[in-house]
């Protein structure tokens, strides 16, 4: 868990164990698994289909919570919070970007982009502001007023990507966010991705198969037998 004294882990997963019934068996996906997110470090997570990885990020994001370990953001224990006070959480330090942009098809890339801060309670004139901001360092300037059918893929994903960042989460979360499109797009919403990294240091997990993506993060873990292992 070392990374020198300027600054501490932003998410740090502790000994998390995880187990599913398969029948009236228990099936173990997670095992004391530890893991730990610093500022603006881009981390890939690779395994195959099954290990796990899904798991890992849904328990990163407090979207589930583990049997047992402990789950510290922003050095704060969070497995005994009450659900509103982890709703608040997800809220405010967490952003998700999924395989799938699940853009709301009514609105526009805009108001998508709005649409968090105004439920954390920002006024409508800084969600704009913000909003505008946002999508336009992604290369979007000319499109915010467009429906999500009306883009393409690589910019469905970069407005997701905008939505996930818009309340300036200190974690991003994103699980296979270029398994859905062609290399060239991928390659633009990856470097996308890497931008906001080093502009806004939020800690950022990837899970992917893309080992040549992966190859090019600051840290590669794995899923071995329920524990995250460091990939060379």
């Amino acid at each position: 868990m070392e990374q020198g004294a300027k600054n501490a882990p932003v998410v740090y997963l502790h000994e998390i164990k995880r187990q599913y019934m398969q029948g009236e068996a228990p099936l173990t996906i997670l095992d004391g698994a530890n893991l730990a997110l610093w500022p603006g470090q881009s981390v890939a997570l690779v395994a195959p289909s099954g290990a796990g990885k899904s798991t890992l990020l849904h328990i990163t994001g407090l979207l589930e919570a583990p049997d047992s370990g402990e789950v510290y953001v922003g050095g704060i224990p969070t497995s005994q919070l009450p659900d509103i006070e982890r709703t608040q959480i997800r809220r405010t330090e967490i952003g998700f970007v999924y395989q799938s942009h699940r853009l709301l098809p009514e609105f526009s890339a805009l108001e998508n982009v709005m649409l968090p801060q105004m439920i954390r309670g920002l006024k409508r004139s800084e969600s704009v502001k913000r909003a505008t901001e946002i999508l336009s360092y992604l290369g979007l300037a000319d499109r915010v007023t467009h429906r999500p059918a009306e883009l393409s893929g690589g910019e469905q994903q970069r407005v997701a990507i905008a939505r996930a960042v818009a309340n300036a989460p200190r974690v991003l979360l994103a699980d296979e966010p270029t398994g859905n499109l062609d290399p060239g797009t991928a390659e633009h919403v990856f470097q996308a991705l890497m931008q906001l990294v080093k502009a806004t240091q939020v800690a950022m997990l990837i899970a992917t198969h893309n080992m040549e993506l992966a190859g090019r993060m600051d840290r590669r873990v794995s899923l071995v037998n329920g524990q995250v292992v460091e990939l060379e």
